[in-house]
């Protein structure tokens, strides 16, 4: 044992005594103990290492605040004394429980140390020494030399002393007392213990009790009312004073008030039902009738109401106009008061701002508390709540971003004093139902975005499909059943590589095993089987989803090319007739020595010109949120760039994590392409900037542009993306560079500067200007 370490932090005892010890972190949990600790649990077989002390120890339920406050160092230490063990076939055992802090190097963490300390004897000394002299105190009150002295005694002590006779009148009381329920002592002396005693049949039981068996009755607690009618909880100890022949003589109560350790309880048992509460409900409608009722029960309330400006409480509450009104939405109340009149003009009142306790509320945006409502000015319904029998209210406005959602008030039968803590309480209870609202309201709008999102798949005129690691299907939409002819029964069934062309298996299986191992993949091209038998190809995209760096599953989104393939192949046949012709009509010689197009044979070139943007930032933002956060972020980005788009009829090729891609000039031809795309870029750093400043966000956009030569057909198109995919990649952020070739057809409409050489891949390097804005002339 840690003697040294006991009689330390306990020197005011001068012998050496045995102690039991457990060490706990911050989170109550053990982490070490002595041998023979467990013998002095309540539940011994839960003081294990690791466990909650507070399973095998409930005593220290509701010290929680102390523990910590020890932990923090605002407290040296603290003792429960006296706690009573009671074991079957075996006397009970009393101990003391020591708690103090201890922190060292080796530590990281300040560790809470309990000593416990079997007092056993010194409690049944204490006891014993107890009724001794109480008795003796007692038998010297008939004396008149003692009187004084004990007259001293009383009137000192902190706890309240009241003396009654056996049939309940009250003979003395101390000042405690006096002070405890604010009566005089005029006032109490040869009144009946009832005045003060809520439960008027706990006499009788007390007396019909000590009628059988002489014997103290430690630690009953009672409700007891003050001269105002206000509740109190007091913690008694009762003792009867009795003749030889064992009739009662009289009875002598001490009392402590408890009712703040009460109210911490009951608003701890409150907290936790709340916070069940809005974890399980659906939404808000199911929680507020729910948690109306735990507030009145668990912390003695008869009613409960909320109230809105709107038909119920919800996030799209608009913001209070000059008319808006409140109106009670919902009421909860105790089956022991009858409030129907009060319910009924309830229903039909509204309040403007400062009219009545809701409207009071509603205009300070804070808490509101009434003592009594006699004292109080509602006209509207102060009448028919003092008729119902109620005293105090209070109520606390929901509140988000000061913006008012509702107003929750609460009414007592008793008189209720100004509780404080329980008003910060109900702080932290808006701010809990705020977020819920939040949350619920983020919930269904994900529920919204996925059934747009499946609506849209289900509609799209792409193919798509999701497939396992495995190779099965997860799901695929309604085109890609409808072209391929397969039900979705059958797909459940069925693995990918089933009906892929076994000309493009291999092909199919290194892209799949690529795409497994992360890599990514441009446009790719695969042959399938329809369940006709006939060839489907398609072109389209495909990634890998990965959790936790493993691959789940790959999905796809194409388009059916089968028909292009056949023209394709129609082509390539016609053209080798061709060729064909040509041999036979143009000697070989001539014919070897043909490189240039064959004159009357039209080319049909477009110039086109292609931005590409990066949003610079969103590391640092996805490192610090969720995926989800991330997503909610770039969705109104997009959306706003999409808007651009269509305002300067140009066409968006694919948007790529944070990358976003347009094009002007396809696929309708126009003049002005490269003007249009210059001009969104400028747009687009303005929206950044605008959305910087709504969001508190510190986003930039690098943007390259690039024009370029392409067919009908779209050939060529990729050179001039990927050339400006690594103009934009080369370019510092919240810069627009151009190349060349663009600038030969905005040079003299917008304002642009000359940059040094930047290596393009598989080109030449290429000289590129920032466009910096749009020419006033």
């Amino acid at each position: 044992m840690k003697y040294e370490v006991v009689e330390q932090v306990f020197n005011k005892y001068s012998t050496l005594r045995k102690f039991e010890y457990l060490e706990l972190d911050v989170h109550f949990c053990i982490v070490d103990k002595s041998e023979q600790v467990q013998r002095f649990a309540l539940q011994p077989e839960a003081v294990i290492l690791g466990t909650d002390i507070r399973l095998g120890f409930p005593e220290f339920i509701g010290k929680e605040e102390i523990l910590k406050s020890i932990i923090q160092g605002q407290q040296t230490s603290f003792e429960l004394v006296a706690i009573r063990r009671t074991c079957e076939n075996q006397p009970d055992i009393y101990i003391n429980i020591y708690i103090i802090g201890e922190s060292s190097e080796k530590l990281s963490e300040i560790r809470l140390i309990i000593f416990i300390e079997d007092v056993t004897e010194k409690v049944q000394s204490k006891q014993d020494l107890s009724k001794l002299t109480n008795a003796t105190s007692l038998l010297s009150m008939t004396l008149v030399t003692y009187k004084n002295y004990m007259d001293t005694v009383i009137n000192s002590m902190a706890d309240a002393l009241l003396i009654t006779t056996n049939t309940g009148k009250i003979k003395q009381v101390n000042p405690a007392a006096q002070k405890l329920f604010d009566f005089s002592e005029e006032e109490l002396i040869n009144k009946p213990i009832s005045l003060i005693f809520d439960d008027n049949f706990l006499l009788l039981r007390i007396i019909n009790h000590y009628s059988k068996i002489n014997r103290d009755l430690q630690h009953f607690e009672v409700v007891c009312r003050k001269k105002t009618r206000e509740k109190v909880l007091v913690a008694f100890s009762c003792t009867v004073m009795q003749k030889k022949n064992e009739v009662l003589e009289d009875i002598i109560y001490l009392g402590r008030d408890i009712t703040s350790r009460q109210r911490r309880e009951q608003r701890h048992v409150a907290q936790y039902a709340i916070t069940r509460i809005l974890s399980e409900s659906q939404n808000i409608q199911q929680a507020i009738p729910e948690i109306l009722e735990a507030i009145c029960q668990n912390l003695e309330w008869d009613v409960g109401e909320l109230w809105t400006t709107s038909e119920y409480i919800n996030t799209n509450v608009p913001e209070e106009s000059d008319d808006a009104v409140l109106r009670c939405v919902e009421i909860w109340s105790s089956r022991l008061v009858a409030v129907r009149e009060f319910k009924a003009v309830t229903w039909q009142t509204t309040y403007l701002p400062s009219v009545g306790l809701p409207g009071q509320i509603w205009e300070r945006r804070s808490a509101l508390w009434i003592k009594n409502i006699l004292d109080y000015g509602d006209l509207q319904r102060s009448p028919t709540a003092v008729t119902a029998g109620l005293r105090s209210a209070f109520g606390f406005p929901i509140l988000d971003d000061n913006k008012i959602l509702g107003v929750m008030t609460f009414f007592s039968r008793d008189v209720q004093p100004k509780d404080a803590d329980l008003l910060q309480m109900m702080v932290s209870v808006s701010s809990q139902i705020a977020h819920f609202m939040k949350r619920k309201q983020a919930e269904d709008d994900l529920l919204e975005s996925e059934s747009r999102y499946r609506d849209i798949c289900e509609n799209a005129n792409d193919l798509i499909q999701s497939v396992n690691a495995y190779g099965r299907f997860l799901y695929v939409n309604r085109t890609w059943c409808q072209t391929l002819g397969y039900s979705a029964a059958e797909v459940e069934q069925m693995n990918v590589f089933d009906i892929i062309h076994p000309d493009s298996q291999e092909h199919c299986r290194q892209m799949f095993y690529r795409l497994m191992s992360g890599e990514q993949l441009d446009q790719v091209k695969a042959a399938f089987i329809a369940k006709n038998g006939q060839t489907v190809f398609l072109e389209g995209n495909i990634n890998c989803k990965f959790a936790h760096g493993i691959p789940v599953a790959t999905r796809g989104i194409f388009r059916n090319i089968t028909r292009r393939v056949a023209l394709e192949a129609a082509l390539q046949q016609q053209e080798a007739q061709t060729e064909q012709l040509w041999q036979a009509r143009i000697p070989a010689l001539t014919s070897n020595n043909l490189q240039t197009p064959i004159e009357g044979i039209a080319v049909d070139l477009i110039n086109v010109t292609v931005l590409c943007a990066d949003i610079v930032g969103l590391n640092e933002i996805a490192a610090l949120g969720s995926a989800m956060q991330l997503v909610n972020l770039l969705c109104p980005i997009f959306a706003n760039f999409d808007r651009l788009c269509n305002r300067y009829g140009l066409e968006k090729i694919k948007t790529i994590n944070e990358a976003y891609i347009v094009i002007g000039g396809l696929p309708t031809k126009r003049s002005d392409h490269a003007q249009a795309i210059a001009q969104m870029a400028l747009d687009m750093q303005t929206a950044i900037a605008t959305f910087n400043i709504e969001n508190q966000q510190n986003l930039k956009i690098c943007v390259g542009i690039h024009t370029g030569v392409v067919t009908a057909a779209a050939l060529g198109l990729m050179d001039t993306i990927n050339i400006a995919k690594s103009i934009e990649s080369q370019s510092l952020a919240d810069t627009i560079q151009v190349s060349a070739t663009a600038y030969e057809y905005i040079r003299d409409e917008f304002i642009l500067e000359p940059q040094d050489e930047i290596e393009i891949p598989h080109q030449q390097q290429m000289t590129t200007y920032l466009l910096l804005g749009k020419n006033k002339k």
